[in-house]
């Protein structure tokens, strides 16, 4: 059966920068986000270690002699490498022998316990991370605006187009997944929920081997997806499991199920940004929470297109997600990194962009236009406060990214607007 077209991804250059970079290249992310079909497209011959076929031919090859399977044209794909870890190690010394570039794409959906490898790979093998698509990937967004040269201060004023709430609504519920953009929303969110059952079933157990009780890890998503968006601290989760769920759950198995699901690449946090050692701004250093997708949130809380029409509140934080995962992916196409901000004075920014040259950019998400105006105001007042701390370490650029806006543009005052829909790397 011939493969779908490849459609491009933002870590296609990235990769190749990384294979000029290191002797071995480790992708990294969510199971069904496009590492594999990614690599192929780089990797001149490949191994599947997971490969079921003669009884798992391949795994036993790669237990019996790792070096074995190394063999094959470079750079060559060895696949869910983490079925047996010492390939790491192999890995890693090939390269060492070898003293070349671009010798090896490892991908895997899961991180395994150190046990089994020897060494860290430092300076041989690099590590990418790739997530579901975001909206420029996928189709959705139109690209009008670039990211790179919106943290520049440079956009063209434009007409983008009406965006409809349900719309907005279909891509949160449907998710960045590959497979899932020709579907429709209902076949998208079974898959969805099909994707926490196996999680639940089966991957939280099998990443080490320690057998857990599905029942808590359920309750634990449960709880993690009514916290989307926010920055409840582990103390805020075990309380709302206790009281929404009647259950004991003790503190370091709460924390052991955030380390599986962090292995599983099933959450990526926001952390906190700090403008500068030097200011004297007290800030709150709790991350903010996130599924690797919104989609996986949605399904975890059982809310369709319609629950969430009739629930915009929880739409919101949904949505602010998806955001913030495209931001996320488009940032690290050129060096930034996605923060957001918070201090003890009750300011905060949704979205904190940092740059290579030490400037950032701050941001507020909101669903509707006729939010814009105060999320700007909010944008201003934190950028006021910050000029007048002693390390005036203000952001240079503010933004509030829309989600039912029709045009890009800078306001009188400053702050930009831009839709989500337009946006790109």
């Amino acid at each position: 059966m011939a493969e779908q077209t490849y459609l491009p991804r933002i870590a296609d250059d990235l990769l190749k920068t990384y294979l000029q970079t290191f002797g071995a290249v480790c992708i990294e992310g969510p199971k069904w986000c496009g590492k594999t079909r990614t690599a192929k497209e780089m990797a001149k011959s490949v191994i599947f270690i997971g490969d079921p076929s003669n009884n798992f031919q391949n795994r036993t090859l790669a237990e019996v002699s790792p070096y074995l399977v190394l063999n094959g044209e470079t750079p060559r794909l060895l696949d869910e490498w983490q079925e047996h870890p010492p390939l790491w190690d192999a890995v890693r010394h090939r390269v060492d022998v070898l003293g070349e570039k671009g010798q090896f794409i490892l991908t895997g959906s899961a991180t395994p316990k150190q046990k089994g490898i020897m060494h860290s790979g430092a300076g041989r093998i690099g590590r990418l991370r790739m997530r579901p698509m975001s909206l420029w990937e996928s189709g959705d967004s139109d690209g009008k605006v670039s990211l790179k040269d919106l943290c520049q201060g440079k956009i063209t004023p434009q007409l983008t187009g009406e965006v409809a709430l349900d719309r907005l609504i279909h891509l949160v519920v449907r998710g960045g997944w590959p497979g899932s953009l020709t579907l429709d929303a209902s076949q998208a969110q079974l898959i969805a929920k099909q994707y926490i059952t196996a999680i639940l079933n089966d991957d939280a157990s099998r990443i080490d081997g320690i057998s857990r009780d599905r029942n808590k890890l359920e309750k634990v998503l449960r709880s993690l997806a009514r916290q989307e968006s926010t920055t409840a601290n582990t103390s805020v989760i075990f309380r709302d499991i206790k009281e929404s769920e009647n259950d004991e759950i003790s503190r370091p198995t709460l924390v052991s199920y955030f380390d599986v699901y962090n292995r599983l690449f099933l959450t990526e946090n926001q952390r906190p940004f700090s403008p500068s050692v030097r200011s004297s701004m007290r800030l709150k250093q709790s991350e903010k929470r996130h599924f690797c997708d919104p989609s996986l949130t949605a399904a975890i809380l059982n809310a369709g297109p319609i629950a969430l029409r009739n629930d915009l509140n929880t739409f919101g934080f949904l949505f602010e997600a998806l955001c913030e995962r495209d931001l996320r992916i488009y940032a690290e196409a050129f060096g930034g990194e996605l923060f957001h901000y918070q201090d003890y004075n009750n300011q905060e920014m949704d979205a904190v962009i940092s740059l290579p040259d030490g400037s950032w950019v701050g941001f507020e998400i909101k669903l509707g236009a006729n939010q814009i105006d105060a999320a700007a105001e909010n944008l201003l007042r934190v950028q006021k406060s910050l000029k007048t701390d002693k390390a005036n370490t203000s952001p240079s650029v503010l933004c509030v990214l829309c989600g039912m806006t029709k045009a890009a543009y800078q306001r009188p005052d400053g702050v930009f607007v831009v839709p989500i829909t337009s946006l790109r790397p």
